[in-house]
């Protein structure tokens, strides 16, 4: 059995983009024997059935080794530049400012690498307000369910590019 998986283009500033890069690098490299080494100076101190060091980097190399897969799928279907957003529609890269159920927001719409040490709230184009918000004019209006069922409405106020 094949399973087809296709990753969607996610956009990325050229800032996310080499800070990513430099990351996947660190990690790949030298963080991969920093890893080995804990892991062979864990091995050396005996039993591992009961070698808490020994567990403790076993399970950081796992969890490494998945930030590696992850940050490899995102560089490989980057899109890099400027963000698609013209102000006028709500596009990945905008950040959008909405009433959301009556109450005001200010977010990104995009992936949450883009923002790097920014504070600004990040959704996912694929979210439930990502997805009811892409598209969507100044002035505009759209909806979605919450998970209780419930309709949130929502009313796009503003949206300018996301400058990093």
């Amino acid at each position: 059995m094949t399973e087809d998986v296709t990753q969607e283009e996610t956009w990325l500033t050229q800032e996310a983009f080499d800070r990513l890069s430099q990351e996947l690098e660190h990690l790949s490299g030298p963080g991969r024997a920093e890893i080995a080494e804990k892991i062979e100076a864990a091995r050396d101190e005996g039993d591992l059935k009961e070698n808490g060091g020994y567990h403790a980097a076993r399970e950081e190399q796992g969890k490494q080794e998945a930030r590696i897969r992850q940050l490899e799928l995102l560089l490989q279907s980057a899109k890099v530049g400027s963000s698609d957003s013209d102000g006028k529609t709500v596009s990945p890269g905008s950040v959008v400012t909405a009433k959301v159920a009556g109450n005001d927001m200010r977010f990104l719409l995009g992936s949450r690498e883009i923002a790097g040490d920014s504070d600004i709230d990040v959704f996912s184009e694929k979210s439930p307000l990502g997805a009811a918000v892409l598209g969507v004019a100044v002035g505009g209006k759209s909806s979605y369910e919450a998970p209780n069922g419930k309709e949130i409405k929502v009313e796009v106020k503003n949206i300018e590019p996301f400058s990093g």
